[in-house]
């Protein structure tokens, strides 16, 4: 299968030996994503996952603030949100090729399970992770959450998920969410480290493990859950609520919502 070239201006794509690495490039968001760095995202990790030069992908973020803050909440308070077809996860887990989380920063929102996604995640000392979904009133639901629970377990996963609280990058590695963690200035070397060992090791059985290890995954789309949940949630305001709150720097009101 082919695929159609995309010219890049959200990511940076690039490819040293048999490594891909994709970079979200936002500085000035916290690497925050919009549609178009989704759709960036998405791009690139197909295209790592067609070319047979590539052996191992890795995620990250520019500069040493943040691998992904989320999304781009005033992007969310535009509308962003309503038709998003949000498959980065999905993707993550179909590439046949290991994927490294190489976490230099925030892994908050979207940026937390886009890191927890992948195969292997590696952090550096600083890094700090957390949801903020039901903080700001942006929905996730399907396997973007149920995925923590093979992870972390049921008790902390709706710990992380419905108290947005932030955890360490040390708490992270005792919860088992993170591989590795290490001082910022040895990152890449350790990453680097795993890169090299896993492109000692057959293709194709990593190949056949990941499937292996998905076939576990429960797949439910995001979309279809809320729309049996709450159907009119982008219609009733409460998604505004919050986005509109966090760029006020206030506390959101959700009361009236309440049911």
């Amino acid at each position: 299968m082919e695929l159609e070239p995309m010219e890049y201006g959200d990511i940076f794509y690039e490819i040293n030996g048999a490594v891909a690495r994709i970079t979200i490039n936002r500085p000035r968001t916290l690497n925050a994503v919009n549609g178009q760095t989704i759709k960036e995202l998405d791009h690139a990790i197909r295209r790592a996952s067609l070319d047979s030069s590539v052996g191992v992908v890795v995620l990250t973020g520019v500069g040493e603030k943040a691998f992904c803050s989320g999304g781009d909440v005033k992007w969310e308070a535009d509308g962003g949100l309503v038709d998003l077809n949000f498959r980065l996860n999905r993707l993550v887990l179909h590439c046949p090729k290991p994927v490294i989380a190489r976490v230099n920063g925030y892994a908050i929102g979207s940026g937390n399970h886009l890191a927890y996604f992948c195969d292997f995640t590696i952090a550096a000392e600083h890094a700090t992770f957390g949801q903020t979904g039901p903080r700001v009133g942006s929905p996730a639901a399907g396997h973007y959450v149920t995925h923590l629970i093979d992870i972390i377990g049921h008790k902390r996963a709706r710990e992380m998920w419905m108290l947005t609280r932030q955890y360490t990058a040390h708490q992270m590695l005792e919860w088992g969410l993170v591989n590795a963690v290490v001082p910022y200035a040895e990152l890449d070397a350790e990453v680097d480290r795993w890169c090299g060992e896993l492109l000692e090791k057959s293709p194709t059985c990593l190949k056949i493990l990941k499937y292996s290890f998905n076939s576990q995954v429960d797949l439910t789309a995001m979309d279809d859950v809320i729309a049996k949940v709450a159907p009119d949630y982008y219609l009733t305001g409460e998604q505004l609520e919050g986005a509109n709150a966090f760029l006020e720097k206030r506390k959101p009101d959700f009361s009236r919502w309440r049911k």
